[in-house]
């Protein structure tokens, strides 16, 4: 029988909803914590992955492993790979020419001052890759941006592409909405004193009213990046919606209660027609193979 196989490297409280929500459907599904044993390609038909896993190269890195075998990934990893470089996804929303606020790359730390100038200050330093509003820096004047460049300069290899963008000017809020099979569902409005709005730093949920114009600029999102499940954070300015980031593995804890949506049901639901295309014969699946000297599978 095939089933929903939701991974993980911590479990956390989507996880456990999103489980939930399927057994509440009747859908067959397992919680399988990716780091119990070695991992392997190995075909297998119907089931589909959710893959939920924090880091995102151990998530892009397991989704190309069940790629390889023909697997159904929730998303699939070029979604995977877009959604988790800043940069690339920049790339992918100015290429669909979809607003979003003014930014520059540099590969040295004069270019990288010299990047600030061009976009005036404030600036935004931001990594290429991460989540949860960590490490991002917000320049006033050159001192600053120049003491920031100065840090990650020495915080390695993954530092050594700096990304800026400017300031945007928010109000103190910032929106993310959740996209389910290029269908926008619902949004929440992220409230803060501080400039970083995310709720993992303590930004207050509440629920924002999807408009035709948000909407629009949703489906825009959907069809540049691709993806079955995205959230995206967007700001609302005196000329419109611009989009920030674009994320492939979004938490959605804090969104379901504001917003009235059931986002875990939508989900599985989504989920669960992937697997119904699949007993059609219209997909094709692979699963994780067993673990080898008797070890346990992966799960709860």
């Amino acid at each position: 029988m095939s089933r929903l196989r939701i991974l993980y490297s911590r479990l956390r409280a989507e996880e456990k909803q999103l489980a939930a929500a399927a057994e509440a459907k009747g859908i067959p599904c397992s919680l399988d914590d990716i780091r119990t044993a070695p991992w392997r390609i190995e075909p297998h038909e119907g089931d589909v992955f959710l893959a939920r896993c924090i880091g995102h190269l151990q998530n892009t890195a397991v989704a190309r492993l069940l790629e390889a075998g023909g697997a159904r990934v929730v998303n699939p990893s070029r979604v995977m790979e877009t959604c988790g470089d800043k940069l690339a996804t920049s790339a992918a929303l100015a290429a669909a020419g979809i607003p979003q606020p003014a930014f520059r790359t540099a590969f040295s730390e004069e270019a990288a001052l010299e990047a600030a100038e061009e976009l005036g200050y404030p600036v935004v330093f931001k990594p290429t890759c991460g989540s949860w509003g960590r490490l991002l820096a917000l320049a006033s004047n050159r001192e600053t941006a120049e003491a920031i460049v100065e840090h990650k300069a020495h915080l390695g290899a993954a530092h050594q592409v700096f990304y800026l963008q400017s300031y945007v000017e928010k109000g103190g809020f910032d929106v993310r909405a959740f996209v389910v099979e290029g269908r926008p569902l619902c949004a929440i409005r992220r409230t803060s004193g501080h400039w970083i709005t995310n709720t993992a730093r303590g930004g207050r949920a509440e629920n924002q009213p999807m408009d035709s114009e948000l909407c629009d600029i949703l489906g825009r999102v959907q069809t540049a990046v691709g993806g079955d499940f995205l959230a995206v954070d967007l700001f609302l300015t005196r000329l419109g919606w611009l989009v920030n980031e674009v994320n492939d593995g979004a938490e959605f804890r804090n969104s379901s209660a504001p917003t009235g949506v059931n986002i875990a049901e939508a989900v599985v639901e989504m989920a669960s027609g992937l697997m119904k295309r699949d007993k059609r014969g219209e997909k094709r699946g692979v699963k994780r193979s067993a673990p080898e000297s008797g070890a346990s599978s992966p799960g709860e």
